[in-house]
């Protein structure tokens, strides 16, 4: 098992349901998400960056 560090920008939804649902489907393109958390609002762009770890199953 492998464990990575990665950061997503996320379109804001319209509810913060949605939004967690949006952010934890990115997250799960990645590997299996331990930790996230939004760290920055654009408010302007309609975006949200979350930065989070996530692990991967190793090949061995």
């Amino acid at each position: 098992m492998t464990t990575h560090f990665i950061s997503a920008e996320i379109d804001i939804q319209e509810t913060p349901t949605e939004l967690q649902a949006a952010i934890e489907a990115e997250l799960q393109k990645q590997g299996e998400p331990l930790r996230w958390a939004i760290t920055v609002i654009d408010e302007e762009q309609q975006k949200a960056t979350v930065e989070a770890v996530v692990t991967t199953v190793s090949a061995e």
